[in-house]
């Protein structure tokens, strides 16, 4: 980092600084565990010569913090896979339950942005199809942070929400479901041959709110790959030289993420099930009514506090999984 040419070549410098920053964030967790544990042990020391209640739950709640840290750093080493460290492309589609089910997909859409807030990942909607009446029929985001995809990969797949629909006049209870698919952000060096020729690229005006938030040019940009079918788009740039740059890296992940799975299941020598987004196909449910409870079905962990998790306290869920998968449960 300390070359004076390092900037002339700006990709290359940005990889070294993440590199750096990857390497300085584990030597920084192991400087402050050691500290936290020296203190802690100090505080024993003081309560037991003093025979201080107040100091020892200094001391217990010390400990608490080290295990919580002590937590995090255990989920980190699961996050071994080939791109766990990247940043993520998160899809959400509205699958059975009409408007409870693009209302739900869009209450995911917020969980999700409110998770990488609490983590201070930077996240971006970069596309978003407003349904009729109320919420979204998709929306795609960009989730820009340290091990982004190998967090949110355990989200891959339905969510199921059960509760009373504010869209129905006699309210009953009503069951929605929506879609999730997490495809990592692949680096520039990774090979992606797309041709040109292969695209059918359009634009179109951004959606807003209306008013002056209303994209007045046909900035906004769709990308179709002919040869798979694959649609990517962008609108939150007023750019259409950004949005398209955006879309064709969406294109790019998309693309080999489905070169990954082919190959796996061919190497696996067994046929993908392309599950249908509602009963029987959810990996969590969320219950509003009559009880308030998250159940994740592949792991069988239940959480109470639903309105939490809505906003974004998903980290016990995901560890769960991961911790699951690891040990071969899943």
């Amino acid at each position: 980092m300390a070359r004076p040419d390092l900037w002339d070549d700006r990709e290359n410098a940005e990889k070294i600084s993440r590199a750096k920053s990857s390497v300085e964030a584990e030597l920084g967790l192991y400087d402050r565990l050691e500290t936290s544990l020296d203190d802690a042990d100090v505080l024993l020391e003081l309560a037991d010569e003093a025979d201080d209640d107040e100091t020892r739950r200094e001391a217990v709640e010390k400990f608490q913090e080290i295990d919580s840290v002590l937590d995090d750093a255990e989920l980190a080493q699961l996050l071994g896979g080939e791109h766990d460290a990247a940043n993520v492309i998160l899809e959400i589609n509205s699958g059975a339950g009409g408007t409870d089910a693009s209302d739900w997909a869009e209450m995911l859409m917020r969980m999700y942005i409110r998770w990488a807030e609490r983590r201070g990942f930077k996240a971006a909607v970069i596309d978003v199809q407003p349904a009729e009446e109320a919420g979204v029929r998709g929306a795609t985001l960009s989730i820009v942070g340290d091990h982004a995809y190998g967090y949110l990969n355990a989200e891959q797949g339905v969510h199921r929400l059960v509760r009373i629909s504010p869209f129905d006049s006699q309210a009953r209870r009503h069951t929605a479901f929506a879609s999730v698919t997490a495809v990592p952000e692949i680096d520039d060096e990774v090979a992606v041959e797309i041709d040109e020729s292969d695209l059918r690229i359009d634009t179109y005006r951004s959606s807003g709110a209306g008013g002056q938030h209303v994209n007045k040019t046909d900035s906004a940009v769709r990308i179709t790959h002919m040869p798979t079918g694959i649609v990517v788009q962008c609108q939150n740039e007023r750019s259409q030289h950004k949005n398209k740059a955006t879309a064709m890296k969406v294109l790019r992940a998309q693309l080999y993420e489905r070169e990954r799975r082919e190959q796996e299941a061919r190497l696996a020598e067994i046929t993908g099930e392309k599950r249908e987004i509602g009963f029987g196909s959810q990996i969590r449910s969320y219950t509003l009514h009559p009880q308030q409870r998250v159940k994740d079905h592949r792991t069988g962990l239940e959480i109470g506090n639903v309105l939490g998790v809505l906003d974004g306290d998903i980290d016990p869920l995901i560890r769960a999984y991961l911790l699951a998968r690891s040990a071969g449960d899943t």
